[in-house]
């Protein structure tokens, strides 16, 4: 197979983010595999990362392999049944991903709030609910893309269509029947919901630090002023988490609009969204290693002391 020599940095450049996100998210499964087959206590938060990081890697996988395939010139190496399957399991674990940073956030919020404050009840009651509630995720991403596999075809499609979509390995036909405009409406809802719960809860985590922060002004010490416990190390690393994937998620929507709206496909759109696809999947294990508390012992500071 022929490869085109215009493509080569393209290539070059998004293989060496999928290996160097795989390797990220890999190490972060390694560490969990080895504290369950240690016998140890995995905290809530644990259980959040280990399903973002699945998801993460699930999402580096499906969306970068394919690709990468298809600019070293391999066009026709999907069927039909294996295109709608990658693009069906590739929207799960995107929305997975989202549901993951949504109910990371609202529980850290929950977690650092004041004794005094009215999330105080649900502060022990949220971390019995945490399994469950990522089990119930990936459950409702399966019904909310189960229409997908039906807009999706191989890209050996031999009739003409002028509303089809292609991503070089696989072809996405966007339908204009109310049943696909109640169905966009009730995924951009369910989207809409978990940004403004992580928004909600970014503020409330910001205004928390803050006042702790202050407090810490008036303690004399500088022992104690510049000792930073592992809730508020935890805190500010889920918000660069989100600030980073509400801008990567914000950006690739904003592409998949402008591909929607492009009656001819064009080169830099599908670059720049597959870039923006797995640009989260491959920062966010690097922001969870970079603030381990020892690089010997790998334990992450948003896991709290055991």
């Amino acid at each position: 197979m022929k490869m085109d020599p215009g493509n080569f940095a393209i290539e070059t450049f998004l293989f060496c983010q999928i290996t160097v996100g795989m390797f990220g998210n890999s190490s972060i499964l390694f560490y969990y595999i080895i504290f369950i087959f240690t016998e140890k206590h995995l905290m809530p938060k644990d259980l959040i990362i280990e399903h973002l990081n699945i998801a993460n890697c699930l999402t580096i996988i499906l969306r970068g392999f394919p690709q990468t395939m298809t600019y070293f010139g391999f066009k026709n190496f999907l069927d039909d049944m294996g295109c709608k399957l990658i693009v069906y399991i590739s929207r799960i674990t995107r929305g997975m991903s989202l549901y993951a940073m949504c109910l990371l956030s609202c529980f850290q919020a929950i977690t650092i709030s004041p004794r005094n404050s009215k999330w105080m009840k649900l502060k022990y009651r949220a971390a019995k609910y945490i399994s469950p509630s990522c089990s119930v995720s990936w459950l409702v991403d399966l019904l909310l893309n189960i229409l997908t596999p039906l807009r999706v075809s191989g890209p050996s499609y031999k009739k003409n269509a002028t509303n089809r979509l292609t991503y070089g390995y696989c072809s996405l036909f966007a339908s204009g029947s109310v049943t696909t405009t109640l169905y966009i409406i009730l995924v951009c809802f369910s989207d809409a919901l978990c940004l403004g719960l992580m928004a909600c809860s970014s503020v409330s985590m910001v205004s928390i630090l803050y006042k702790h922060k202050r407090h810490l002004k008036h303690i004399h010490s500088a022992q104690h002023f510049l000792k930073v416990s592992p809730e508020d190390r935890a805190t500010q690393t889920i918000l660069i988490l989100l600030g980073t994937f509400v801008i990567s998620y914000s950006f690739s929507s904003m592409v998949a609009i402008i591909r929607t709206c492009l009656k001819y496909p064009v080169v830099w759109e599908s670059n720049i969204f597959t870039f923006l696809e797995i640009f989260f999947p491959l920062f966010c294990p690097f922001v969870l290693i970079t603030n381990m508390k020892s690089s010997s012992s790998l334990v992450l500071p948003c896991l709290g002391k055991r």
